[in-house]
């Protein structure tokens, strides 16, 4: 059976999110036809038992060992068989009608490649890491240094996170967050699966790079929302590892993509400034009560 949407979700020691999120798509999701793929790397705290349990139709893949995000992923999209594959993070809650409205606005306009929905906090405020720009050095360094929060509303310092469009426009982006991303199948037979160089993070930049280069139109489209716990589906469990995957991933990124934009010496300084910024965030992590990594959500 060809169903219209594979849902693809890797998942670790994270058992009652993950129902969570399971509930909320059988209760949300009416007008397409769909498949879940969860992809389980090793987890020791009931998941499996749960799945059999309680989602006997969920296709379940089961790893021995924590596999990162991108290869699971790929895991679960090598056996999909969805018009649309969705990359889908498992501290998600899907909203009423998010998946069909994004199939329906995917198969309205077939330019689109990829498509993401509105992704809130659990506050119901936008998670602006959503719709990005393509993580160029002027763009981190806007973001970083708080220009972008200065100036939210101008394109020249506001690029990376996009705040100059507004959150329930409709628009064309340079990429999306992997925590709920929409994948026409024609995309993943064009450019192939993601790269596994990326053990997590940054994949998911990476690809839309790629679909890019290929000619396809990336989307956010919020009249679609779900909301991302953030923060709550792995990169706890092994907040180092985690902080570690995040810097090297984006120096692969960087790299692979962007290096060659720009000129030997500042790429030099660049990848320097990379080092300190993980010497950083390692240090800073250590002295925090509670272990996490990247930035805590509300």
């Amino acid at each position: 059976m060809t169903f219209d949407l594979s849902i693809c979700t890797p998942t670790l020691n994270a058992k009652a999110l993950l129902r969570e999120c399971l509930r909320s798509i059988s209760a949300h999701t009416h007008a397409i036809t769909f498949e879940i793929i969860i992809v389980d790397n090793g987890s020791r705290d009931g998941t499996g038992e749960m799945l059999r349990a309680e989602f006997p139709a969920v296709r379940v893949i089961a790893n021995d060992h924590n596999a990162g995000f991108t290869k699971p992923t790929n895991q679960a999209l090598r056996v999909s068989t969805g018009r649309y594959a969705l990359l889908l993070n498992n501290d998600t809650v899907i909203l009423p009608d998010a998946l069909d409205r994004l199939v329906a606005f995917a198969d309205a306009h077939p330019e689109i490649g990829i498509v993401t929905p509105k992704v809130l906090n659990r506050d119901g405020t936008l998670q602006k890491q959503c719709r990005r720009g393509l993580a160029t050095p002027w763009e981190l360094f806007c973001y970083f240094s708080g220009l972008a929060q200065r100036f939210p509303n101008d394109p020249r310092f506001a690029g990376y996170l996009i705040t100059y469009r507004g959150e329930d426009e409709t628009h064309a982006c340079a990429a999306v967050s992997g925590s709920c991303m929409l994948i026409r199948r024609a995309v993943l037979d064009q450019i192939g699966l993601l790269d596994e160089r990326f053990f997590a993070y940054q994949e998911d930049t990476d690809f839309c790079f790629r679909a890019g280069q290929a000619g396809w139109q990336i989307f956010y489209y919020p009249l679609a929302q779900i909301i991302h716990y953030a923060g709550q589906g792995g990169s706890r469990a092994q907040p180092y590892r985690s902080i570690w995957e995040w810097h090297r991933s984006y120096f692969l990124y960087y790299r692979k993509n962007l290096a060659r934009r720009y000129w030997f010496p500042f790429n030099g300084f660049y990848y320097l400034v990379m080092g300190l910024k993980l010497a950083s965030a390692l240090a800073v992590n250590f002295f925090r009560k509670e272990k996490f990594a990247g930035s805590r959500k509300p």
